[in-house]
């Protein structure tokens, strides 16, 4: 086999992070090329590194400018001949990031983000072994064409299936709804199910970045908050109850609200489908469509949030947006 090629680009995050001398708190200070110093097994391997200092921040200020010139910069990388690609960022965000890679990247080339639980000051950090593995599966031909996909602990999840269950824990990332991808052990990939088509969605952003706000759907509210966030937003997405219900007190702002911009409802739950046509009481599934929401189906609110902020912000009109949900509810 062709000797593989991966480039790296680091974050910042609590992989990179070691002590601040001033506050005794751990902050995002070390380069791709402290990470990599630290994986001496790297050296090992029939990969040639191609490293990026991309970024230096806490997973939690990461933005959509940071990550618009992340996805053209690993572009560019594929287009040099890389036959992968690495990023290390804080696992704040890491599901959301990855999935939006996933969105941006039409390309066979896999993008393998990866972090840690445990930052370098810490006994038994985790940043070193997710790093080598997150090399191992970038360069490993068996992922070509399943996209962004997210490796810790030694396992591997989809974009769009992965969750940071737990705050701090290093198994802290799951697949509830389907499992993970596959695992790696003895230095290579073994996938547990093959991955399907994807959908996604290149193209630059064309105009101003618009504001698009979630709503987290709460027991005995009275429309007050909804209405004053849906008077702020370009596009707006609701997490209802368990299939996706609300209370009657909604119904009216939301029905409004959806015949002037987009409104997508999601579950708050985060794992299994917003239903279409089982319930029928007023503030049920049903009604929610027929009063002009978009069904996010298996889309968590999060990326269901990210997904109708890629689709504005890349100018796309109402029936383009209806038919993208359409097409990744499922």
């Amino acid at each position: 086999m062709t000797k593989r090629t991966v480039a790296v680009f680091s974050l910042g995050g609590t992989i990179a992070m070691t002590t601040d001398p001033v506050t005794g708190g751990v902050v995002p200070a070390l380069s791709a090329h402290d990470l990599l110093e630290a994986v001496p097994a790297l050296q090992g391997l029939d990969v040639e590194l191609r490293v990026h200092d991309f970024r230096r921040l806490p997973g939690a200020s990461l933005g959509f400018a940071d990550l618009t010139a992340l996805s053209a910069a690993i572009a560019e990388a594929f287009d040099a001949g890389c036959h992968g690609a690495v990023v290390t960022q804080g696992t704040d965000t890491i599901e959301e990031t990855s999935f939006l890679l996933d969105l941006l990247h039409p390309g066979d080339q896999p993008i393998v983000v990866t972090g840690a639980m445990r930052n370098p000051t810490l006994p038994g950090a985790d940043g070193p072994a997710n790093l080598h593995a997150a090399v191992i599966a970038a360069a490993d031909p068996r992922l070509t064409g399943a996209g962004a996909v997210v490796v810790l602990n030694d396992e591997i999840h989809t974009a769009r299936s992965v969750r940071k269950s737990h705050t701090t824990s290093p198994a802290a990332f799951t697949s509830p709804a389907t499992g993970p991808l596959g695992r790696l052990f003895e230095g290579r990939v073994h996938l547990h199910a093959a991955f399907g088509p994807r959908v996604t969605f290149p193209g630059p952003f064309t105009g101003p970045a618009p504001r698009v706000t979630l709503h987290t759907v709460t027991l005995g509210e009275d429309g007050g908050a909804l209405a004053a966030l849906a008077g702020v937003s370009d596009g707006m997405v609701v997490a209802g109850f368990g299939v996706g219900h609300v209370p009657g007190t909604l119904l009216e702002t939301l029905g409004v609200t959806a015949s002037v911009i987009p409104v997508v409802l999601a579950s708050r739950i985060g794992n299994g489908p917003v239903l279409e046509a089982t319930y029928a009481f007023p503030g049920s599934e049903k009604d929610l469509l027929a009063r002009g929401l978009l069904r996010a189906g298996h889309l968590d609110p999060y990326r269901a949030r990210l997904l109708l902020h890629l689709l504005l912000a890349q100018g796309h009109g109402a029936d383009r947006i209806a038919e993208a949900f359409r097409v990744l509810a499922d």
